[in-house]
């Protein structure tokens, strides 16, 4: 099913009918296709699931591109970002291609669909701008870290599952909490993972996460164990490349207070709660282990 997913891609940016945004397009990394594979699993028996899943694909394609523009990421899983390559302004309205070609095709859904999907992009957008008003100084507020992660990542993925149980006529709403908590949990992880992974898997400097500003859960937590002293070293080190003393040091801390262990336990209790809403459906509990447990 995914394959028909890759197709309705390809047929939907041909339809856009500009050589050179296909071009770009087929550049981009398809990455792990989790919102699209997430609709076929709910939804495996309705014929728009795959269309669903190609249209919400385009969506965090292009919430892709603005957030390496806002971020001035030079890189994109290991391969040069398209505005490192083309300029933030290409970038740009390749992203607005996506969105408004996306846009167009959730018209034909049904109306609860295509509201739950287009709100859920403009919470993204707030939740983008949230992002940006954050690193500019450390957060240690750990409820407003989560506000923000929800609306600039689990937003889209609750809409996925809420609206593949619609075309599904299962519980939506019990559908939304197994999406929001999977998000949720995915982010944290990509947190975790900044800080534990070797560069060459992740395609960028470790601890890259802090050194843009962005203080995440294990960041938060850890803050939230140290001495006055030691939340001021944090402190100072926050939005700075970091050297290897100083990422010894932050990491040296974790250990110490088993920070990556109790960001792991909120990552893994989102889990079994989203689980818990919707019953032991085995194909969803493979989705959430893969979450949970992948290494990049």
């Amino acid at each position: 099913m995914l394959e028909t997913v890759e197709t309705l891609i390809a047929k939907l940016i041909d339809e856009v009918d500009y050589p050179p945004a296909a071009h770009l397009f087929q550049k981009l990394s398809g990455g792990k296709r989790l919102r699209a594979r997430l609709i076929l699993t709910i939804a495996p028996e309705s014929a728009q699931a795959p269309l669903l899943g190609a249209i919400v694909e385009l969506i965090h394609a292009a919430s892709l591109l603005h957030d390496d523009v806002i971020d001035e990421a030079q890189l994109r899983r290991g391969v040069p970002s398209v505005n490192a390559t083309e300029g933030s302004k290409t970038a740009i309205m390749l992203g607005d291609i996506l969105y408004s070609k996306a846009f167009s095709e959730l018209t034909s859904f049904d109306p609860r669909i295509a509201r739950s999907v287009a709100e859920s992009v403009t919470r993204l957008s707030v939740g983008e701008m949230m992002d940006v008003g954050m690193a500019e100084r450390f957060n240690s507020d750990r409820e407003l870290y989560l506000k923000m992660l929800y609306l600039k990542t689990a937003t889209l993925i609750e809409a996925c599952a809420y609206s593949a149980a619609i075309l599904a006529g299962k519980d939506e709403e019990a559908y939304a909490i197994y999406g929001k908590n999977l998000g949720l949990a995915f982010q944290i992880v990509d947190d975790i993972l900044d800080i534990t992974a070797d560069e060459a898997t992740l395609g960028k400097p470790s601890l890259n996460d802090f050194s843009e500003g962005k203080a995440t859960l294990p960041y938060i937590d850890l803050y939230n164990n140290l001495d006055e002293n030691e939340k001021t070293r944090l402190i100072a080190n926050h939005a700075k490349v970091l050297d290897d003393a100083e990422k010894g040091w932050i990491r040296s801390k974790m250990d110490a207070f088993g920070t990556i262990e109790q960001s792991y336990s909120y990552a893994r209790a989102l889990c079994d709660e989203a689980i818990g809403a919707i019953g032991d459906d085995a194909a969803l509990r493979a989705i959430i282990e893969t979450v949970i447990k992948r290494s990049y």
